[in-house]
């Protein structure tokens, strides 16, 4: 069907995982088509007319990023509400996302994959579960350049990766601040994530799947944190699982999965 929408998307993302998951929580009937970093510039700036991900292409309409997407999914599939029902909670929300979207969000990715990329070999792995082996040979074999763009494209450096641990800090601590210990309830409303618990969720730590990169010398600052809380964990090493009741206790949900796989009940997944 062509007007079946279409989430094109890297499996290894936060800011994919917030879109995978307003589309399952809206039940939206979709088909997910699976990129490797580096190999999708071509299709997806042919697609969309720019290089990022995720894109919902929904018959002639296309829709370019997590933000725009819940945007537009709240308005053609309005049941069940991802936005608060309030005026002002509404615009409490939006201003929420909007400061994790652009503050937090890109500076956590920069400091997380300023160590993630260090082990190329690793990374790879990561990046091509689910691929058939003759693909996932020739991505690996060809990472290093890739490794290179993405290095470039996110100004990916020590002082950014140092930056990025400390927006992190101050992000958990803005959400200690401002809903304490009834965070998971607002934020994760009867076991159901609405715009701001998924805001709040997609920045904040989770596992990497697999064996982790290989040591560097000096251990990886991550700190999770459950919400609500004032305990701190550290995360020696980013492919660790985070802590039971982090992300606002999300991972009861049946959509809290490794970033970098999608619902094991979800839509098909087309690998390209």
């Amino acid at each position: 069907d062509a007007m079946t929408p279409e989430l094109h998307q890297f499996r290894f993302s936060h800011f994919n995982e917030k879109a995978r998951w307003a589309l399952d929580f809206k039940g939206v009937p979709h088909v997910r088509r699976s990129y490797l970093p580096g190999p999708h510039i071509l299709p997806i700036t042919r697609l969309s007319g720019q290089r990022q991900v995720p894109v919902l292409r929904v018959g002639r309409e296309i829709v370019v990023g997590s933000d725009r997407i819940i945007d537009y999914l709240e308005t053609r599939h309005p049941a069940p509400r991802l936005y608060p029902p309030s005026e002002g909670a509404h615009r409490r929300a939006l201003e929420l996302q909007q400061w994790f979207d652009a503050e937090i969000g890109p500076t956590i990715r920069r400091a997380f994959f300023f160590d993630f990329l260090v082990d190329g070999d690793y990374a790879a792995r990561a990046f091509t579960q689910g691929q058939g082996m003759a693909l996932a040979t020739i991505y690996r074999a060809l990472f290093p350049v890739t490794r290179v763009i993405m290095r470039r494209d996110m100004q990916i450096d020590a002082d950014g990766a140092a930056r990025g641990r400390d927006r992190a800090r101050e992000a958990l601590d803005l959400i200690d601040r401002r809903y304490g210990r009834l965070s998971r309830r607002r934020a994760i409303q009867r076991g159901r994530p609405h715009r701001r618990g998924a805001t709040l969720a997609h920045g904040l730590p989770a596992r990497v799947p697999g064996r982790g990169p290989r040591a560097q010398g000096a251990r990886t600052p991550y700190v999770a944190r459950p919400l609500g809380g004032s305990s701190r964990r550290r995360l020696d090493q980013p492919h660790l699982r985070a802590p039971p009741r982090a992300i606002g206790g999300a991972r009861r949900l049946a959509c809290y999965r490794p970033i970098g796989t999608d619902s094991r009940s979800g839509p098909p997944d087309v690998p390209r």
